[in-house]
């Protein structure tokens, strides 16, 4: 699977990972001089927020789509200059040691299937006393719409196109999470579940949000234009039925340990 995403759109649209993220970003309690992590960066939209509330430290920001990456620079570099910089790199594959103060992630760990690996790569990466602040889709995150694709994709329609394919998330519970965390070294370890339904007022905001944001991964697979329109066009005319319509049933896993 491609690990691209359509930045220009994505900058647009995620207002929703936004307002999530600000709210984890409200629970971190920073001096203004640390050295932090935004693992998963994206577009960099929630990463104006931490490099506002370091006026003398530093943000690494870090995402492995270069399209992402590109947009995170074009938006931050001219107002923060050398105190962000850029990593195009996997949260499997990071090389990072004893480096950071805080490590802040939002909608992010749930595109990654290792998280025990994940999670020793981050504990790995913080300083004694540094911390991991984060959040990501768990639980039943999403359970209504991914039932409808889980029907779609085995209609003959486009069951040829899915053979093998792989579920592109981990959705994990807090207790499997804790435990995955404790595992991986961190202690003081804090983890739960809260739900976060999302609605949009029209059909076509929703049908482009479900496009970028959720199942991009699921798209490429379809070779052509219409296939895909017309998958998302079933997927769209199934909410417009629900009540309310266009709601989706998205569940957040807060995270937060330290290392000693």
């Amino acid at each position: 699977m491609s690990k691209e995403w359509n930045a220009t759109l994505y900058h647009q649209i995620s207002a929703p990972q936004v307002s999530w993220g600000k709210k984890v970003l409200a629970r971190v309690k920073l001096r203004g001089d640390e050295r932090v992590l935004d693992a998963g960066c994206g577009t960099g939209r929630l990463t104006r927020d931490l490099l506002e509330a370091l006026p003398r430290g530093h943000v690494v920001a870090l995402d492995v789509s270069r399209n992402m990456l590109d947009t995170a620079r074009a938006y931050l570099e001219p107002d923060f200059g050398i105190r962000v910089e850029f990593a195009r790199c996997d949260l499997l594959e990071m090389p990072f040691e004893c480096e950071f103060d805080l490590i802040f992630s939002t909608a992010s760990f749930h595109w990654v299937l290792d998280h025990d690996r994940l999670f020793r790569n981050l504990y790995r990466a913080l300083r004694p006393d540094g911390s991991l602040i984060a959040q990501c889709g768990g639980g039943n995150n999403l359970a209504r719409l991914l039932a409808r694709v889980a029907r779609l994709m085995k209609s003959p329609a486009y069951a040829k196109h899915f053979v093998g394919y792989r579920f592109p998330w981990e959705f994990s519970d807090a207790e499997t999470a804790a435990n995955r965390m404790r595992k991986a070294g961190f202690e003081q370890v804090e983890t739960s579940l809260e739900e976060a339904p999302t609605k949009f007022e029209t059909a076509g905001e929703f049908q482009s949000f479900v496009e970028s944001v959720i199942l991009h991964r699921h798209l490429e697979r379809l070779p052509q234009a219409e296939l895909r329109q017309n998958f998302l066009a079933e997927l769209t005319r199934q909410a417009a039925n629900d009540n309310p319509p266009f709601l989706l049933d998205y569940w957040r896993l807060n995270l937060q340990g330290g290392r000693v």
